[in-house]
């Protein structure tokens, strides 16, 4: 991990820890200065506002925690739906004729290896985005072919729609891990929530004399905690809500074997040795 990444997760945490820590320490001194004025404070209904605020507080965190999951499925989601599309997809280019039926296999084993790379590597995104990308189109041009030598064929039909398939998928999910996030407004208002709300737990820890310096870090870094998962579920790039890769990984796997297996099988125009009956000594 480099000097940006973990500049950019001390960011994540610090952020929400100085937006409860300030303002409680804030409203803490405040109440401490309103109380030497008027002693008769300590007995207002503070703690009414207090928990009002708090319950609010409760509502954003537990709605903006919801749109993180809610992601983070249809993440997962997404990753089930592309490791089943390219297999459906190695197998029906199967039944396409030479040369295609071998260029389309290593087109595909060559899409499973960047993806598997990636989930090993994510620095390598940029690159695999592109290669992947290159692919894809190489696999429709082909589906192109197909369709003007036969457009009735229901074999290159099928060969078609998994292709298609495979395109939607590469950008839903590119869609939802880079550009779909928790909408900026929502976060600015929880910050917001966040702030007032400590301000006025602060207030009361200072004008009931019962708040201190220690409980004050505590709720910071509670607070940061809950917020640094939420924008951890939110950013996958952070690589700290990682989905499991062992579906990628395990499809690498079998069809590499598969294309193994494919080279040692005998042509069916060759001629097989078995059966055939042994010549011994001279004719």
């Amino acid at each position: 991990m480099n000097i940006k990444s973990l500049l950019q997760l001390a960011g994540i945490f610090l952020v929400p820890f100085l937006v409860v820590l300030i303002p409680t320490i804030i409203g803490h001194r405040f109440g401490i200065y309103r109380r030497k004025d008027q002693d008769e404070l300590q007995h207002a209904p503070v703690g009414t506002v207090v928990g009002s605020a708090f319950a609010l507080l409760a509502f954003m965190l537990a709605f903006t925690f919801q749109i993180a999951t809610n992601k983070y499925d249809a993440r997962k989601e997404l990753l089930l739906d592309e490791v089943t599309n390219i297999r459906t997809t190695y197998l029906r280019a199967g039944l396409l004729k030479e040369p295609m039926r071998s260029d389309a296999k290593k087109l595909l084993l060559e899409y499973i290896d960047i993806r598997a790379e990636l989930a090993r590597d994510t620095s390598t995104l940029s690159s695999a985005l592109l290669s992947s990308q290159q692919i894809l189109n190489k696999l429709w041009n082909y589906a192109e072919e197909l369709a003007d030598e036969d457009r009735s064929s229901e074999v290159y039909a099928l060969f078609t729609q998994s292709v298609n398939d495979l395109f939607d998928n590469f950008n839903q999910r590119i869609t939802m891990t880079f550009e779909y996030r928790i909408p900026p407004l929502v976060m600015w208002i929880l910050l917001a929530v966040a702030f007032f709300t400590m301000l006025t737990i602060g207030y009361q820890f200072g004008i009931s004399g019962k708040g201190s310096f220690r409980i004050n870090v505590f709720l910071a870094i509670i607070f940061a905690i809950v917020m640094f998962l939420i924008i951890s579920l939110d950013r996958p790039e952070t690589g700290l809500a990682r989905l499991n890769q062992k579906p990628v990984f395990s499809l690498e796997k079998q069809l590499h074997e598969m294309q193994i297996n494919d080279s040692l099988r005998i042509p069916a125009n060759q001629p097989s040795s078995l059966g055939q009956p042994k010549v011994t000594g001279s004719q």
